[in-house]
């Protein structure tokens, strides 16, 4: 998850053409942009919401002299499933949104509706901050978002239970939601490939289009993630710790994570004021 301001003065702008496999949702704080996705052009001003969505080509230009500044909250739509035994994930119902021709744009009485300022600055100080439990903070005040977002296509017509489902399967589209689940024990790849009933080289292929990624190196990063939050939230010596990330020993860990962050995961524990040593 990524939530941060945006800038346009002290940035590079304009937002040149690319996509991403995240979703990215903006908030318009001052200024009006013009924004380029799905082959179709919008105009958002300030108080309204843009959905941009996952593999969606889009661009983002200053509609005026004035310089925009609008927050972002950047995603993995696969690591928010459904808690409900009656809903299709999010993942699935925004795709099914998509497909259907829901809008993405949310007028400024909307996005009040939405409680979108709210949220948006909410998650940033939750970002910024870290204190203990951001994590699940920064999901709730997404998942109130996301839901905000359902309800308003379904009043508009949306018809939720011709949403097509998964039905415990996974695709390239979820699987990190797989990946996330057994982040501690031995993935393998092509175990991770059978799960999306795919041969080896065409998961590793179509993966890396996905996620701009190897696999390999998309598991290794989220470990590190969650390798973090038990330094910074815990007590528990580094044993403890590759053992419930999915390293192979401590002598590993360590090495991976000076890979990713230069620094030892003592280290990391020290800069961030956790007081207790490690074993």
């Amino acid at each position: 998850i990524e939530c941060f301001i945006f800038d346009a003065s002290k940035e590079i702008f304009p937002v040149r053409p690319h996509w991403h496999y995240f979703a990215e949702f903006i908030f318009m704080l001052r200024g009006t942009v013009r924004v380029t996705a799905d082959d179709s052009t919008y105009s958002v001003s300030e108080g309204e919401c843009m959905i941009l969505h996952p593999s969606s080509v889009h661009s983002i230009f200053a509609s005026g002299d004035e310089m925009p500044v609008y927050a972002v909250l950047k995603f993995d739509m696969g690591k928010f499933p459904s808690n409900s035994s009656y809903a299709p994930s999010p993942a699935e119902i925004f795709r099914f949104a998509r497909r259907s021709g829901m809008a993405s744009l949310f007028d400024a009485s909307q996005s009040r509706t939405l409680k979108c300022r709210e949220i948006f600055t909410e998650c940033i100080s939750e970002m910024q901050n870290y204190l203990y439990g951001a994590d699940v903070m920064l999901r709730a005040k997404i998942y109130q978002l996301i839901f905000g977002i359902v309800r308003v296509w379904i009043a508009a017509g949306l018809n939720i239970h011709a949403c097509p489902t998964n039905e415990g399967s996974y695709g390239i589209e979820n699987i990190t939601e797989y990946i996330d689940r057994h982040l501690d024990g031995k993935l393998k790849v092509s175990e991770i490939a059978r799960e999306c009933h795919l041969s080896y080289s065409n998961f590793a292929a179509k993966f890396h289009m996905q996620y701009g990624m190897p696999c390999k190196d998309y598991i290794e990063r989220m470990r590190i993630f969650k390798a973090e939050e038990y330094l910074m939230f815990t007590d528990h010596d580094l044993s403890y710790i590759s053992q419930h990330t999915g390293f192979s020993d401590q002598s590993h860990f360590i090495r991976v994570f000076k890979k990713h962050r230069n620094i030892t995961p003592k280290q990391f524990r020290q800069q961030r004021g956790v007081r207790s040593e490690l074993q």
